[in-house]
């Protein structure tokens, strides 16, 4: 049985404590123009993620554009993206915006587009709205992969007779 505390103890019940070391720490507390939500490229991004993974929140940059991204605008990419000053996320954005113009051609997601014939690297809902519209002309046009996409099967080739499976129930059913 554990004795009582004396009176006079003070316990800081909310300092979590270091389960291997036994002690307890002290939390880390931001300063006063710290930012916990970041507005870059019509997304919210958590101001306490790093700068590679927080770019990564914006639909349409994945890794390897965050970490292009960081490196032209010539910022750590270990820093949080909340503690950036307002002209370091504003140079980030331009970064993210314009990465078309300095990335390889390889590394766009919409090269040679089918209207224009243009390199582009779009975003967010622009993404989705373009990707939609390519898959309503494959339809139009009765291509395989416009009537494959219309019955939801595979598109891009893959196995289907053992694979996939969806609706009815597959395997022996019991006699009755």
């Amino acid at each position: 049985m554990a004795a009582p505390k004396a009176a006079n103890q003070k316990v800081d019940a909310e300092a979590p404590v270091d389960k291997k070391k036994g002690k307890k720490v002290e939390k880390k507390v931001e300063d006063e123009n710290f930012n916990y939500i970041v507005r870059m490229a019509n997304t919210d991004i958590d101001g306490m993620k790093h700068v590679v993974i927080g770019l990564q929140s914006i639909k349409g940059v994945g890794k390897r554009v965050a970490q292009i991204v960081a490196k032209q605008s010539g910022v750590d990419p270990a820093v949080k993206i909340g503690s950036l000053d307002d002209d370091t996320v504003m140079k980030l954005e331009e970064g993210v915006l314009k990465y078309v113009e300095y990335a390889p051609a390889w590394a766009i997601n919409r090269q040679n587009d089918y209207e224009t014939g243009d390199d582009m690297h779009l975003l967010g809902n622009d993404l989705d709205i373009i990707q939609g519209d390519d898959i309503n002309r494959m339809r139009m046009m009765r291509s395989y992969r416009g009537i494959r996409h219309e019955g939801n099967h595979k598109v891009r080739g893959q196995r289907t007779k053992s694979n996939g499976r969806k609706g009815l129930a597959c395997g022996v059913q019991k006699k009755n």
